[in-house]
């Protein structure tokens, strides 16, 4: 498997007649594999209609960086409000400087859970956690080739960019940066155009085709774009970096998962991070291991940052291949059952 490349799979096509998204006035070609625009507000604002307002004849001609601004542009002349995304307030610090959440995976202890003959899990508790549905794998494991043989694991999550490309392509502002240094996706708000999945270059935004399951425990849940439960189609969901559950002293769930205490969470502003048993600086934590961040030199500042290391800490060596045989816990239909069930 190989580590991110940006690229963007189309995946099947949508049934338009049943998306729950649809606009009440779509006039799309039979056929068209377009996920239909939508607002929340009440008002409707499809494809045709958006180049129709632009005076375009075709989104081919239009270069990446300057369709955003027309889409809001076009937004705003139809009468949309400002984007207001219900987060809770931002963490803050005894003197009231706000926490700046960052996370630290240290490779020397990461073995791809081979130590522990089961599939990474970082990325089932993660699942698990959040109702993600298949085959979305928000924290993945990649299995990654050594310039001087054998081979490494690394967990690659949301880097959460503090110079996000896909904030600054999002062409009504679904997506957004917190003030603590997260980025989000507000899934009222998404029109599933995926602009911001093409540009991501780490690969870490997934698009919601169908229907996706909801467990009987997420029926009562209060949708957030913290807590993106329950899904919903036609929207683009990615890892949240759980802030929710930072604010309430409770470790994410890759985190808790992580049998080898891998993966440290914490705060830039305090200057601290734990794996759930030790508790470190995390600057110096950073610096004495000459710890780096992944595509830095695409200047996206991301917020993850990475020990180098082949899982040597924990026994591994380079030339032991293949993790153990994937088996995540989704949500499935069993067969009788009234709702899904794991």
């Amino acid at each position: 498997m190989c580590p991110p490349t940006g690229e963007v799979d189309d995946g099947p096509e949508m049934d338009l007649e049943e998306s729950e998204r649809a606009t009440a006035d779509r006039d799309v070609d039979p056929g068209e594999a377009i996920p239909p625009y939508a607002v929340t507000d009440g008002s409707q604002f499809g494809r045709r209609r958006f180049l129709r307002v632009l005076g375009l004849g075709t989104l081919a001609v239009v270069p990446l960086p300057i369709l955003p601004e027309l889409m809001r542009a076009a937004g705003l002349a139809e009468g949309q409000p400002e984007p207001v995304h219900g987060i809770g307030e931002p963490a803050r610090t005894r003197d009231g400087r706000i926490r700046q959440w960052t996370m630290i995976i240290d490779l020397r202890s990461c073995d791809g859970c081979q130590s522990v003959g089961q599939p990474p899990r970082c990325t089932a508790a993660c699942i698990e956690g959040h109702f993600a549905p298949e085959p979305m794998e928000w924290i993945e494991v990649y299995e990654a080739d050594l310039p001087g043989g054998g081979t490494q694991f690394i967990p690659t999550p949301c880097q959460q960019c503090q110079n996000p490309p896909c904030v600054n392509v999002c062409p009504v502002g679904a997506t957004f940066s917190t003030p603590e240094g997260t980025v989000l996706i507000d899934q009222d708000r998404c029109i599933g155009c995926r602009i911001c999945m093409a540009a991501c270059p780490y690969d870490r935004r997934f698009f919601n085709w169908g229907d996706a399951p909801i467990p009987p425990e997420a029926l009562l849940a209060d949708y957030s774009p913290e807590h993106q439960v329950p899904a919903k189609k036609g929207t683009v969901m990615k890892c949240d970096f759980c802030p929710d559950m930072a604010r309430t002293g409770t470790l994410p769930y890759c985190v808790q998962g992580c049998p080898n205490r891998a993966i440290y969470y914490g705060d830039l502003e305090e200057d601290v991070a734990t794996n759930g048993r030790v508790v470190v600086s995390a600057s110096r934590f950073l610096a004495e291991n000459d710890a780096y961040r992944l595509k830095e030199d695409l200047g996206t500042k991301p917020r993850v940052y990475y020990i180098p290391g082949h899982g040597e800490a924990v026994g591994r060596d380079v030339f032991t291949p293949d993790r153990q045989p994937t088996e995540w816990p989704w949500m499935e239909w069993a067969e009788g059952a009234v709702t899904w069930q794991r």
